[in-house]
């Protein structure tokens, strides 16, 4: 028994270390911003509060994987904070998917490190509770000698080691867009403060419901009559990052530049507009995460192409909820055909692009 309650023990401290230092990978703030966009945002955290919430989430469960292993009120606190906290993981999983409809996308609780379904971390969220409970009556009663204050500082100091590595950035109300002259041919484009607010692609609160339909509505407007062998123009909504964004056909592309899978995807598209002299023209917007590997991006990618960045909350509001890096949009004179997004079922297909874009608008219409 003594053996089982230390394997158990060990197990439970390398599920809850390596789920919150996942959580900051490939680098702590994009990956933390990226985990309040998709976990936090959609379940009414404000933008002041969310920063503030995951990383006093993730510096627990850090503190948790580590508390495990040591004795000071281990079953008076620890074990039954650990079962508190996976139970309250399994009801905002089960939620989820409810929502969702399905058991599609990676949950976030292995950051991108391990992608993991919902059904596969509920699962694995409930075989944890039961070895926790097991742990629980293998465990004697704390000794009167435990000391609180090692369990109040083991706590503080991993919360704070989260702060460090991931310190809150004061974010705009406004899209950034930083001008880019020393790679690729780059679109002239307008000063991000002459951006108005009720434009900006930032989650969406209460206040902001009125000026999203408004936005809705003035996207789908049609603006000019076109050709019978093309789409009427509408506006996309990018015209902002690149002013002919809504005339011909485009491939826009959501990339961050550490990324290996947006890597793979941009040396796709270079690949097929190599074999066609017709291929939609590739424009791109970068996550302003570590905007010094864009020179390395475009070297794999084998070309350079217009691109600009924005701010990494922004991006993922622009990139749309529930969406994923890479994302592959085919826009013609402003009409969205294809959107692929992530890692996983809807993932960038080179194959299937080609024939979507080889298509007449005829075609398209069916």
């Amino acid at each position: 028994m003594k053996y089982a309650s230390t394997a158990i023990r060990i197990l439970i401290a390398i599920l809850f270390i390596i789920s919150a230092v996942a959580k900051m990978y490939p680098s702590p703030y994009f990956a933390i911003s990226t985990f309040e966009v998709k976990q936090l945002y959609p379940l009414g955290f404000s933008e002041m509060i969310a920063p503030w919430f995951s990383r006093i989430l993730i510096g627990i469960e850090l503190a948790l994987g580590i508390l495990i292993l040591q004795n000071n009120y281990l079953k008076r606190l620890i074990i039954p904070a650990t079962i508190l906290l996976l139970v309250v993981f399994i009801g905002h999983l089960s939620y989820q998917t409810f929502l969702s409809g399905g058991n599609t996308g990676n949950c976030g609780c292995f950051g991108e490190l391990l992608p993991m379904t919902p059904i596969e971390a509920i699962i694995k969220n409930i075989v944890a509770v039961v070895l926790l409970a097991w742990l629980y009556k293998l465990t004697d009663d704390d000794a009167p000698t435990s000391k609180f204050w090692v369990v109040g500082l083991i706590t503080i100091l991993t919360i704070l080691g989260i702060f460090l590595l991931a310190p809150i950035k004061k974010t705009t109300s406004y899209d950034v867009i930083e001008p880019v002259t020393t790679i690729g041919t780059l679109e002239t484009s307008t000063d991000s403060t002459s951006i108005p607010a009720e434009e900006n692609n930032l989650p969406i609160t209460k206040t902001d419901s009125v000026k999203e339909n408004t936005t809705k509505k003035e996207t789908e407007k049609v603006v000019e009559k076109a050709p019978v062998n093309e789409p009427a123009k509408r506006k996309s909504g990018y015209a902002k990052y690149f002013s002919d964004i809504d005339k011909g056909r485009k491939t826009l592309c959501f990339f961050v530049p550490g990324c290996d899978h947006c890597m793979e995807a941009a040396k796709e598209l270079t690949e097929m507009k190599r074999k066609d002299p017709n291929f939609p023209e590739i424009k791109i917007i970068f996550m302003n995460e570590e905007p010094e590997k864009i020179p390395d991006f475009f070297k794999f990618a084998g070309a350079q192409y217009p691109y600009v960045m924005i701010d990494v909350i922004p991006f993922w509001g622009v990139l749309g909820s529930g969406k994923d890096t890479p994302g592959v949009k085919y826009l013609w004179n402003g009409n969205e055909y294809k959107f692929y997004y992530g890692t996983t079922d809807n993932k960038f297909n080179p194959t299937e692009y080609q024939t979507i874009i080889n298509k007449t608008y005829s075609e398209l219409k069916k």
